[in-house]
């Protein structure tokens, strides 16, 4: 099925970006995984890494715009 081969090729992707973003900087990444994929909201996640609400949405906003362009740079 071709959208199931497109979705797991987003995937792909979003795992690059997010292992290069982890690289560059390892909380906003974890931040990431937890709202991304456990389904955290921001002041959960702020609780689970131990920082305040305000760094987290901060770092939410630049691993998203981060991530945003890796992947839309990746599809060039």
């Amino acid at each position: 099925d071709v959208a199931a081969l497109g979705s797991q090729l987003d995937m792909l992707a979003l795992n690059e970006a997010l292992a290069q973003l982890e690289s560059r900087d390892e909380r906003s990444a974890q931040l990431v995984k937890l709202r991304y994929f456990v389904g955290m909201t921001v002041e959960e996640a702020a609780a689970s890494l131990g920082i305040s609400h305000s760094t987290a949405r901060a770092d939410w906003t630049y691993a998203k715009t981060w991530l945003h362009r890796a992947l839309r740079d990746s599809s060039d």
